[in-house]
This record gives structure tokens, sequence and C-alpha cells, in this order.
């Protein structure tokens, strides 16, 4: 029975980690050819699923994640935020400019944590919550780059005038995307600032891992 219930388990969070990770709606058939179960199966866990709202059927059929994931999602941000500082932090005040790790959140990308730099008289007020599109800006475009080989993108002026920003994508972190980047009034010297925030990348998807 034991080993039965962890089965069931196990293939229940397998659904809500392919939802999750995912802006795609699946049907039944989907599921259950993803995780290599039957359709009965497939259908008796999504029912059970939906009964605890975290999962969620549209007008026609396709399943997608439920309300109820907010729940889990919104108590995991303070362990995110508090593992993300330190490597936030140090890219500030090596770079002189305010950072930030911003995630995707549907078609947009919104600052979840933002770190100014502590030896700077002049630097971007940049607001937790601010929200942008993800084609729009260096965080914005570096979680589109994430999705793809990755990299680091760069833009001037496209969400504040005179404003530059610099930014790469976290990757490896399941169910997270997310960028870590600067905010800068100055331009951006790329061949001292990218290694920064490349590392700073890399060091948050570290302490997430």
């Amino acid at each position: 029975m034991a080993a039965e219930t962890a089965q069931t388990l196990d293939r229940g969070l397998r659904i809500l980690t392919l939802v999750a990770g995912s802006e795609s709606r699946f049907t039944i058939n989907e599921i259950a050819e993803s995780l290599g179960i039957s359709r009965t199966v497939a259908y008796r866990l999504i029912v059970t699923l939906e009964e605890h709202d975290l999962l969620r059927r549209d007008a026609q059929g396709r399943i997608g994640a439920g309300f109820g994931m907010m729940a889990f999602r919104n108590a995991y941000l303070p362990e995110l935020k508090s593992r993300a500082t330190p490597a936030l932090t140090r890219l500030a005040d090596a770079s002189g400019a305010t950072a930030h790790l911003t995630i995707a959140d549907g078609e947009d990308a919104v600052a979840l944590l933002v770190v100014e730099p502590t030896r700077s008289d002049m630097h971007v007020a940049y607001r937790v919550g601010a929200r942008h599109r993800l084609d729009t800006g260096a965080a914005g475009k570096a979680i589109l780059l994430g999705r793809e080989a990755g990299g680091v993108a760069s833009t001037s002026g496209e969400l504040q005038p005179g404003a530059a920003g610099m930014a790469a994508p976290v990757l490896g972190v399941p169910g997270l995307e997310a960028s870590v980047g600067i905010v800068s009034l100055h331009d951006i010297d790329a061949a001292t600032t990218e290694p920064l925030v490349v590392e700073a990348a890399r060091a948050v998807a570290q302490a997430l891992a």
C-alpha cells in the first residue's frame, strides 16, 4: 500500500511539474503520454488535483494550473529572495548599479528582488513589483533567451529614458523562469560588466538548486 501511495503521489507531482513548467495547456491524453500512464489513471489524478484547485480545465477541456498553485509559489518567494540576495548584493556593489532578480509572470517580467549599490551617489530607483513585457527591457529579453540557448541581453532607454540595462537568464532551476541583471543611469561597459552579470545569474541558480 505504501509503495502504491508513493507512486500516486509521484505521478501527481509530475503532472503539476509538467503544467507549472509550461505556458501551454494540455489534454488528458497528452498528460497520460507524458507520464507514460493510462488515460484512466491520468483522469483520476487530474480530477483529484482539480478538487484541490491545483489544476483547472478551460472551456475546451484543456488543463492548466489552478489558482491553488499560487499558495505554493507565494510560500517559496521569501526563500527565493533570501537565497538570491547575496549574489545580487555582490553584483550591485561590483557594478555600481542597481541589481535585480526578475521572474516571468505570463507575458510579463516582474521585478522580484532589487538591491541598490552601497557606494553610489546616483543610481536607478527600480522598485520591487515593477512589471513590463517580456520582449521589452534587458530583464525580460534575458528570460526569453533562457528559453533558447541562453545569452546576455543589453538594452538602452527601452523602459526609462537614459537608463541602460543588462541581464542574463537564471538557468537550470526547474519551474523558474528568471533573469539577473542591472539597470544603470550610465552606459554599461560590456567588457567589464557582462562577466559580473553572468556570474551573478550562475550564483543565483546555484543558490536555488
